[in-house]
């Protein structure tokens, strides 16, 4: 596979075209990659106390309900955002996804998991304390999603 970037003074917008004899599953994963990179730029406020806040949703380890409120948890704080958990589903970028009824990962941030064939499987992060738990019916997708992100990079 041939790999090529050119810069080009004044363009306004970047440009990806991918040039293949034929659409295969390698093909597929790269442009579902490139999609969520471009996806990446999702506004969201974010709220702690009498404040709000902005930053790349990149920075978010987790997003989870408690009772009727939903948080978004950072390697040192957590917020409180006002989107329901099934809406961030369809705003965030591809290496978000849920992992239980309650929560959404950030596959990206994921140092570590825990297997437990019993219940739910231990996630932990990179760079912080913050541990999450994997439903066993999401353990599958999310392990899944991992091996498609390692094979892509």
């Amino acid at each position: 596979m041939k790999i090529r970037i050119e810069v080009e003074d004044g363009r306004q917008e970047s440009e990806v075209v991918i040039k293949c004899a034929r659409v295969d599953d390698s093909i597929q994963k790269i442009h579902q990659y490139i999609l969520d990179q471009a996806a990446g730029v999702v506004a969201i406020a974010f709220f702690k106390q009498d404040r709000e806040y902005y930053f790349p949703v990149s920075e978010i380890l987790f997003f989870e309900t408690e009772g009727d409120l939903v948080y978004a948890h950072t390697a040192q704080d957590s917020y409180r955002i006002k989107h329901r958990l099934y809406e961030l589903e369809d705003l965030l970028p591809g290496q978000f996804m849920r992992a239980a009824k309650s929560l959404i990962l950030n596959t990206d941030k994921i140092h570590s998991i825990t297997r437990n064939m019993a219940s739910a499987s231990l996630v932990e992060f990179s760079g912080t304390h913050k541990k999450v738990y994997v439903s066993r019916r999401y353990f599958t997708q999310v392990k899944e999603r991992l091996e498609e992100r390692r094979n892509v990079r």
